[in-house]
């Protein structure tokens, strides 16, 4: 299929007083045209980092230092700044994680739907409240005109994250991008929410990057699936193949830590959570970033972080020990 996000070798740190934090730190991976792929770890793995580096919308002290970023044949990194603008929101959207914060306090919702049209559309103010209330409908916002003179501190958390998704879809991007879209939601409103995702992927034919720590978000929604760690991609592969049999250890450890409602004596294994921590990443380990977590690394993990190698079609891993037939389960 035809990639319609290409990011290679993408680096973007933070410039702090107590010195360099590498965010994302290399980072390359692909969305294709029509697919959901999940970008998923643990938090401060850097997924959202990376989700504002496609935005071009780092705050400082961070900033882009290199890679490339490509939007359908076009490298964003090369555009002005009045060029992102046209493409944030009309070609490419975001869904923000918490939506108490992600909509503007003092604008009705409605407004902020139309805003957004008008700002890339050469159409009234009649004419984008009526394609706002036709969104709102969509998202399933009950009594859209009514809602659309209201402010976020009004709606539910429910409503308030169908509202951030009718505002990223209002000018029926090509490519959406959701950070942890269900986080800040109690677990029947997640499902409600996931679904009308995958609703609405289908008809505005969109592709998608999902973010989330969530690896049941990831087993519905994904085609495919980026294992990130401390700034760094460590695994990518099908989702089906990644559920089936994991390759990087810390996929595994991931795997392990996921309850299990079929569990019972002599069934399944046991809940292993995983143990400590993604470390600082201004003091980043020598080698390996995985190794003081890792069951399976030892001292000649130290010398350099492994290159991300393809060990079956559709599937790289970077780790010197892991292979097809050592698994990491």
């Amino acid at each position: 299929m035809e990639d319609i996000l290409h990011i290679e070798s993408l680096r973007t740190h933070f410039f702090k007083k107590e010195g360099l934090l590498k965010a994302v730190d290399g980072i390359s991976l692909t969305v294709r045209r029509g697919e959901t792929l999940a970008l998923v770890g643990e938090s401060g793995s850097g997924k959202s980092v990376t989700a504002l580096s496609v935005m071009r919308l780092i705050p400082p002290p961070g900033r882009i230092v290199s890679g490339c970023i490509d939007y359908i044949g076009q490298n964003l990194m090369g555009l002005t700044e009045k060029q992102m603008t046209s493409i944030r929101g009309r070609e490419i959207a975001l869904i923000l994680q918490d939506p108490a914060t992600a909509l503007n306090p003092v604008i009705s919702v409605g407004k902020q739907v139309a805003e957004v049209l008008r700002a890339h559309h050469q159409i009234g103010r009649s004419d984008a409240r009526q394609q706002a209330y036709n969104l709102m409908e969509r998202v399933q916002i009950p009594n859209a005109r009514r809602t659309f003179d209201e402010y976020p501190h009004q709606l539910s958390g429910g409503l308030k994250q169908r509202m951030l998704i009718a505002v990223a879809l209002a000018c029926r991007p090509s490519l959406l991008i959701a950070d942890e879209p269900t986080t800040a939601l109690d677990v029947s409103i997640q499902s409600q929410i996931l679904a009308l995702l995958k609703d609405l992927k289908a008809e505005f034919e969109l592709s998608m990057l999902l973010i989330t720590h969530d690896l049941s978000v990831v087993a519905e929604m994904a085609d495919r699936v980026a294992v990130m760690y401390a700034g760094k991609i460590v695994e990518t592969a099908p989702a089906e193949d990644l559920f089936s049999q994991p390759v990087h250890p810390y996929t595994g450890a991931l795997l392990q830590a996921i309850p299990r409602i079929d569990f019972r004596a002599g069934a399944a294994e046991p809940i292993r959570p995983l143990s400590g921590s993604i470390p600082d990443p201004m003091h980043l380990p020598d080698g390996c970033t995985f190794l003081p977590r890792c069951p399976i690394g030892d001292v000649s993990c130290t010398r350099a972080f492994p290159e991300a190698v393809e060990i079956a079609e559709g599937r790289l891993v970077a780790c010197f020990k892991a292979s097809p037939a050592h698994s990491a389960d």
